[in-house]
């Protein structure tokens, strides 16, 4: 690649990573939903025809987004997950990770929350919908690789199923979850507990339910 080719390329990656930036912007003031492209044209003051140059629709701008929050939450799990030394206390540590993302990210949990993928024979690979779909590939792969580590240290039962599936099930309680003690925080406070005890009571249970014969519940930490 020429010089001329190369700082091209540079200035080119330099200014969408100043769109995404602004696309955040946008969202952390009035959320995914209602953010426009208008509003992140203006935000990384360009010109909307410019914009549409970098990214074709909002939703491809959103897989952007995405891209960063995916990139951030394996980045999470891999050095939660190594501070553990049994595969039971790695994907507990894995669920508070996901808490904590989703406290500390908001607009990346929403847009996480918020995208919607085409079917995967439609999706182009190096597309930035494709990159979502690799990225939270490479997310779910690694949580079945801690539920796999559990399952051969004994922490984690050998009949709870498959390691994939198990996966899927931990992250959409946890989702759940966490958007419960978001939107429900008035009707819990009622109750007389919060949103923090709600996570600890469903952490309790996810891990109660995955606890293999190797140790006693109250020895895996």
């Amino acid at each position: 690649m020429s010089y001329i080719a190369e700082r091209r390329l540079e200035e080119k990656e330099r200014r969408r990573a100043e769109i995404v930036d602004a696309a955040e912007a946008v969202a952390t003031e009035v959320g995914i939903d209602a953010m426009t492209m208008d509003e992140v044209a203006r935000k990384a003051r360009l010109s909307r025809a410019l914009l549409y140059v970098y990214f074709q629709d909002k939703t491809d701008l959103v897989c952007a987004v995405c891209e960063r929050g995916l990139e951030e939450l394996h980045r999470r799990f891999v050095d939660e997950a190594a501070r553990h030394p049994r595969g039971l206390s790695k994907v507990e540590g894995l669920g508070r990770a996901y808490v904590a993302f989703s406290r500390e990210r908001p607009v990346y949990f929403e847009a996480l929350a918020r995208l919607e993928t085409r079917p995967l024979d439609a999706t182009e690979p190096d597309s930035h919908e494709g990159a979502c779909i690799a990225l939270g590939d490479r997310v779910h792969e690694f949580m079945v690789e801690c539920i796999d580590a559990g399952i051969r240290d004994g922490s984690i039962r050998r009949d709870i199923g498959t390691p994939k599936l198990v996966s899927f099930t931990l992250w959409g309680f946890m989702h759940g979850i966490i958007q419960l003690a978001t939107t429900k925080a008035n009707v819990m406070t009622h109750h007389g507990f919060g949103g923090s005890e709600l996570v600890d009571q469903a952490l309790r249970m996810c891990t109660r339910s995955l606890q293999g014969p190797a140790i006693p519940a109250a020895a895996e930490k």
